[in-house]
C-alpha cells in the first residue's frame, strides 16, 4: 500500500525534522543548547495537504478581483480614447487616411520679339499606375506589359524609381498611343490602379534645333536643386530648367503647381479625391531673338564651319579641324541679343523623347552642350587692335597720323643682342605694307604698327605704367562677365604680368615663365601671348566702341508677361561702364575699320564682295579680321566682328570659328551673310501688347492622343 510521504506511520513516534514548520517548538532536551542553530529543509516549510484546509472561495474572489481591475483599466483607457483623446485621435486618423499629391504647373512659353513661339507645350496623355497596386496586383503589371510592349522588370523598375513620392502615380508611358488609351478606357476593370491623365511636355515649332543653347531644356529636379531652393514646393519629381532661358528665367516659367488630396486605405491604394488646388500656368519670357535672323545665323555658322573644314589653308597646307565656333548679334544701343549660334549643337527633341546615357554622353563629349557664344575661351588676334589703338590714341603715345614703314619684320630694340630669342617678329595677315598711320594698319591689319606700340608703352612704364592696355580693355569689358541673362558664363583674361605668374602658380608646365619681359608686351598688343576672352566679351567691346563708349549688359530677354498679358517684367537696358571715345580716338579708328571692309587693301574687302548682296556704299559696314595663334601644330582662331550701318549702327555681328584658318576665309563670310539678312529684314522694335496678342492668337496647342 503506497502512502504520502508525509503520512504519519502509526504506532512511530514522527521525528522532529519531519513534524510540520508549526508543530516545531523549542525545546531543551539533554545536551541540546539555547541558542544552538537548527538546520531547515524544504519538507519544514512546506505543509501535508493533509494538514492544509482548502479555500477554493478565496482563489475565486482574487482571480474576479484581478479581471475586475483589467476591465476597469480597459474602461478608463476606452474614456480617455473615446471622451478626452477624440479630437487629438481623429486628427491623426485623418493625417494617416490622407495624403497630399501634387499637380504640376504647365510651363510658361518662350517667344521672340514678334510673340513667335520658340519653345511651348504639347497636351499629351500619360499612362500611369499607382505604386501600391503595382505590389498588390502583379497580374496589372503583366497586362500593362503586354499592352505596352514594356518588359514587366522595365515597369517594376519604373515604379521602384524615388523620383517620384510614395502616393504619386508613376508614368509608365508619356506619349500614349490612341489604340492603347482606347483599351484601357474601354477595359478599367483590367487595369485597377491604373489612369490615363493630361500633362503638358515641352514642344518646340521649329523642330528643336533653332538656338538650343539659348533655350535651354528641363529635366528632372535634383536633389541639389531642392536643397537650393527651400519651401518653393519643388518635390522629388518636379522639372527644372537645366539650362539657357529654361535655366535663368526658372522662376517665372515654372508656374505654380496645384495640389489633390487623396484618400487612402488602410493598404495604401487611393480610394478617393478632395480639396483639389489647380495650378497656376507659368509666365511668358519674351526674348529679343528674332528668329528669322536666328535661322539665318545658325545655318551661316554651319555653313561657315563646313566650308572651312573642306578647303586647305593656303599657308599652312592643311585642312583646319574647326571643331568648335560661335555666333551672335547685338544691338549696340541696348545690349540687346537678337541673336546666338554655337556650334556642335543638339536638338531640343532628344530630351523630350527620351536621350539614352549613351546619347548624353556622346554629345557631351562633342562639345555639343557647351554655349562657345559665353563659355568659349579664344586667342583674340588682331581683333584686340580695338584696344591697343584706344590706349594708344588716349594716351597719345604716338598720334595717329604719325606714319611708320611696315617692312614685315618688328626686332625688339636692343633685345638679347647675337640672338632672335624674343626679339624679331613678323607680320601674319600682311607682309610689310609700307608707310602706314592708324587707320592704315587697322584696314590692312599691319602686326609690325602694333608691335611697336607694345615697345614704346613698355619701354615708358613711368609714364603710362605697366598695364594701360590692361586698363583700357577692362573699360571696355575684357576679362570680366558681361552679367548676359544666360548661365554658365565664362569670363576671358587680358594677359599681364600679374597673370602670367598666376597662370605659372596654377600650371607651372603650360605657362613655364613667370617673368615679364619687353617680347611679351609686344605680343600681348596685338592680342597674342597668354589672352583669351569670349566672343560676348568681345561683341560688348565693339558694341561700346560703336555707339560711342556706353557699355551695356548683354540681354537675351526683353520682358516676362503673365498668362493674361500683363507685363511683370520689363527689362530696360543696363549700362555697366563707359569709355572715354572723343572724335579724336573714335575717328580714327572708325576710319581704319570702315577700310578693313570697303577699301581694295582691306583684309575683308575679299569676302564682304563675295558674300554680301547688299550694297555695301549705301550700308557700309566697319569691322575687323583676326587670325590668332594657338599652340604649335594647330590652325590659328578665324575672327571677325562687324557693325552697321557704319555712320550710325545699330547691330554688331561677331563670329569665330575656333582653329578656322584665317579671318578673312572662316569668319567674315559667315557675318557678311548675317548682315545679309539684316538689311533684308530690318528688326522692329518689340511691342508687348502685340506680343501678347500673338500669343492668344495662334492656334492652341495640340494634344496627342485622346481620352
Amino acid at each position: 500500500m503506497s502512502r504520502n510521504w508525509r503520512e504519519r506511520p502509526a504506532g512511530r513516534r514522527f521525528s522532529r525534522w519531519w513534524r510540520p514548520w508549526y508543530s516545531l517548538r523549542p525545546s531543551r532536551g539533554a545536551g541540546t543548547r539555547i541558542n544552538e542553530p537548527k538546520s531547515v529543509g524544504l519538507r519544514d516549510l512546506v505543509a501535508a495537504p493533509s494538514d492544509v484546509t482548502a479555500r477554493p472561495e478565496v482563489r475565486w474572489r482574487v482571480v474576479g478581483l484581478l479581471f475586475a481591475v483589467l476591465l476597469a483599466v480597459v474602461v478608463v483607457r476606452l474614456f480617455f480614447l473615446q471622451v478626452v483623446e477624440h479630437a487629438a485621435a481623429v486628427t491623426v486618423v485623418e493625417q494617416n487616411s490622407l495624403r497630399v499629391s501634387t499637380i504640376a504647373a504647365t510651363r510658361g512659353e518662350i517667344v521672340d520679339r514678334n510673340g513667335t513661339v520658340l519653345v511651348g507645350n504639347v497636351q499629351s496623355v500619360q499612362l500611369q499606375i499607382s505604386r501600391q497596386q503595382a505590389h498588390l496586383d502583379p497580374p496589372v503589371v503583366g497586362a500593362l506589359s503586354s499592352l505596352t510592349g514594356l518588359s514587366v522588370a522595365d515597369i517594376y523598375s519604373l515604379v521602384k524609381n524615388e523620383q517620384y513620392e510614395p502616393y504619386q502615380p508613376v508614368p509608365i508611358l508619356t506619349n500614349t498611343p490612341p489604340n492603347i488609351i482606347q483599351f484601357v478606357s474601354l477595359h478599367p476593370e483590367e487595369f485597377p490602379g491604373v489612369s490615363l491623365v493630361k500633362v503638358s511636355t515641352r514642344v518646340y515649332p521649329h523642330g528643336g534645333a533653332l538656338s538650343p543653347h539659348v533655350l535651354g531644356y528641363v529635366g528632372p529636379i535634383t536633389g541639389t536643386e531642392i536643397a537650393e531652393h527651400p519651401g518653393q514646393g519643388y518635390v522629388t519629381n518636379s522639372t527644372y530648367g537645366q539650362n539657357g532661358v529654361e535655366m535663368f528665367y526658372e522662376n517665372f516659367l515654372r508656374g505654380h503647381d496645384g495640389t489633390e488630396t487623396l484618400r487612402v486605405n488602410a493598404s495604401g491604394s487611393v480610394i478617393g479625391t478632395s480639396n483639389v488646388v489647380q495650378p497656376k500656368v507659368g509666365d511668358t519670357v519674351v526674348l529679343n531673338t528674332d528668329a528669322g535672323l536666328q535661322t539665318a545665323l545658325d545655318q551661316a555658322l554651319a555653313a561657315g564651319i563646313q566650308r572651312v573644314r573642306t578647303h586647305v589653308d593656303p599657308r599652312s597646307g592643311k585642312f583646319p579641324p574647326a571643331p568648335s565656333g560661335a555666333a551672335l548679334v547685338m544691338n549696340v544701343h541696348t545690349g540687346a541679343i537678337v541673336a546666338m549660334s554655337s556650334y556642335p549643337s543638339y536638338n531640343l527633341n532628344a530630351f523630350t523623347g527620351g536621350l539614352s546615357n549613351r546619347q548624353f554622353a556622346a554629345l557631351e563629349a562633342n562639345g555639343a552642350f557647351n554655349n562657345y557664344a559665353i563659355q568659349g575661351q579664344y586667342t583674340p588676334g588682331s581683333t584686340f587692335k580695338l584696344i591697343t589703338a584706344t590706349a594708344q590714341l588716349q594716351t597719345g603715345i604716338l598720334p595717329a597720323n604719325r606714319y611708320l614703314n611696315d617692312s614685315g619684320t618688328f626686332v625688339v630694340p636692343g633685345c638679347l643682342k647675337g640672338t632672335n630669342h624674343g626679339c624679331v617678329f613678323h607680320d601674319d595677315e600682311t607682309s610689310g605694307t609700307g608707310l602706314i598711320n592708324l587707320p592704315l594698319a587697322i584696314t590692312r591689319s599691319s602686326d609690325y604698327y602694333f608691335y611697336n606700340l607694345g615697345y614704346l608703352f613698355w619701354s615708358d612704364t613711368s609714364r603710362y605704367g605697366e598695364t594701360p592696355i590692361q586698363n583700357v580693355g577692362n573699360e571696355y569689358g575684357l576679362g570680366q562677365y558681361t552679367q548676359v541673362d544666360l548661365p554658365y558664363e565664362n569670363v576671358g583674361r587680358i594677359d599681364s604680368p600679374a597673370v602670367r605668374q598666376q597662370l605659372h602658380a596654377q600650371a607651372p608646365k603650360a605657362f613655364p615663365n613667370s617673368s615679364w619681359y619687353t617680347g611679351d608686351n609686344v605680343e600681348m598688343a596685338f592680342g597674342q601671348g597668354a589672352t583669351a576672352i569670349t566672343p560676348i566679351e568681345l561683341a560688348q567691346a565693339y558694341a561700346t566702341f560703336a555707339n560711342g563708349g556706353t557699355r551695356y549688359a548683354p540681354e537675351v530677354a526683353a520682358a516676362v508677361l503673365s498668362a493674361s498679358g500683363k507685363v511683370i517684367e520689363n527689362y530696360q537696358p543696363h549700362v555697366l561702364g563707359h569709355v572715354s571715345l572723343p572724335p579724336s580716338v573714335r575717328n580714327p579708328i572708325l576710319q581704319g575699320l570702315v577700310g578693313v571692309v570697303n577699301d581694295q587693301s582691306g583684309t575683308a574687302y575679299q569676302p564682304f564682295h563675295q558674300y554680301a548682296n547688299f550694297n555695301l556704299n549705301s550700308y557700309v559696314i566697319a569691322g575687323k579680321t583676326g587670325t590668332a595663334s594657338n599652340q604649335a601644330h594647330q590652325e590659328p582662331n578665324s575672327w571677325f566682328v562687324g557693325f552697321g550701318p557704319a555712320s550710325s549702327p545699330q547691330y554688331v555681328v561677331l563670329c569665330v570659328i575656333g582653329q578656322g584658318g584665317y579671318g578673312a576665309n572662316g569668319a567674315a563670310p559667315v557675318v557678311a551673310q548675317t548682315f545679309n539678312y539684316l538689311v533684308a529684314h530690318p528688326l522692329k522694335n518689340i511691342n508687348l501688347a502685340a506680343v501678347h496678342a500673338t500669343t492668344q492668337a495662334l492656334p492652341a496647342t495640340s494634344t496627342r492622343g485622346a481620352l
